[in-house]
């Protein structure tokens, strides 16, 4: 009887065994990515989901605004095509027409662009530079 309760005990702590390692073993998560501390990820590039040449709309509202016409230009052509981007996307996309010269402008960038994104609600993300 003595040797019967041996193998019972025997078998009992090999399948605890068992069942331990295998549960142990499904939960374990992966080790987290390593970064080399002086070369950290590089961030993504921002760019511009919209056609840069349908912001050419945007020409008329920058026209009145930098001339100060009396009364409110219209956002809807212009603020539409970038209404539910970022800010950092709305600021690549209005940056990538006033460099092309889409807009059929000549203009001082940085203000163009504040004025722009400032109209449509959008703000210049901070230490963005169009360039």
């Amino acid at each position: 009887m003595a040797s019967r309760t041996l193998a019972t005990t025997a078998l009992l702590l090999s399948l605890n065994l068992l069942f331990f390692t295998m549960v142990s073993s499904t939960s374990c998560p992966p080790p987290p990515a390593k970064h080399h501390p002086k070369h950290p990820p590089t961030p993504a590039k921002a760019t511009c989901p919209r056609d840069t040449i349908k912001l050419g709309v945007c020409a008329n509202v920058l026209k009145n605004l930098l001339h100060l016409v009396v009364g409110t230009p219209p956002k809807t052509p212009c603020c539409s095509l970038i209404n539910g981007l970022a800010d950092l996307e709305a600021a690549v996309c209005l940056c990538t027409a006033i460099k092309a010269n889409v807009l059929g402008l000549n203009l001082n960038v940085p203000v163009s662009l504040s004025l722009l994104l400032n109209y449509c609600g959008k703000k210049v993300p901070s230490g963005f530079q169009c360039a």
